[in-house]
Parts: C-alpha cells; structure tokens; sequence
C-alpha cells in the first residue's frame, strides 16, 4: 500500500495560487469587454441634490481586466513550472535525502 503523499508548503502555496487564477478568470468571463458600461453613482450636492457622478468608466475597468489577464498569465506560467518542479522530486524513505548523484541519475533515466 503506498504511502500518502506528504504536504509541503509549497504545495499549499501552489494551491492557493490556483484558486487565485481561477477567481481571475472567472472575473474575467463574467466582465466581458464588449459589454462594460460606465458605472454611475450619485452623489449628494451641497444644496441637497443628487449629480450623476461616474465612479468607473470603460476604458478604466477595461485596463483593469487587460491588467488581471496578464498578471493570469504570468502567475499561471510560475504555477506551472512550481508544478512541474514539485512532480519531478523522487521522495525517500525515512529522514534521507538523495545525493546529486542519485539525483541526476533519476533525472536522466526518465
């Protein structure tokens, strides 16, 4: 029976990226550029009135999706190396750890 994996810290860490990514592409989907609009709230005046005031306008809250798309894009390419990188360590028994040697023969060997 093999033994479960054990969590490292850099898996949790990996973990909480992931879900990072998938809560930016969801905001992404769900705020589509072809469909932004301004948004508009009204302030009181000084006389007691309301004025249309715009607290976001288009091209705002489209750079700001152009900025989470990239930002995507570069934290789901270090997840993915981290990813890699953390699939490629051959675990051992006990407390030991593998010399570069083993290291490098395992490496090559796949």
């Amino acid at each position: 029976m093999a033994a479960p994996k054990k969590t490292t810290y850099i898996n949790t860490e990996l973990d909480w990226a992931e879900e990072q990514l998938s809560s930016w592409r969801a905001y992404v989907d769900a705020n589509p550029m072809h469909q932004l609009i301004d948004r508009i709230e009204w302030k009181p005046t000084a006389k007691g009135g309301v004025m249309p005031m715009v607290i976001a306008s288009i091209e705002s809250q489209g750079k700001f999706i152009q900025e989470t798309m990239k930002n995507y894009l570069a934290l789901l390419e270090v997840v993915d190396k981290l990813r890699e990188k953390e699939e490629s360590k051959v675990e051992v028994r006990g407390s030991a750890e593998l010399s570069s040697m083993a290291e490098s023969f395992l490496k090559n060997r796949k």
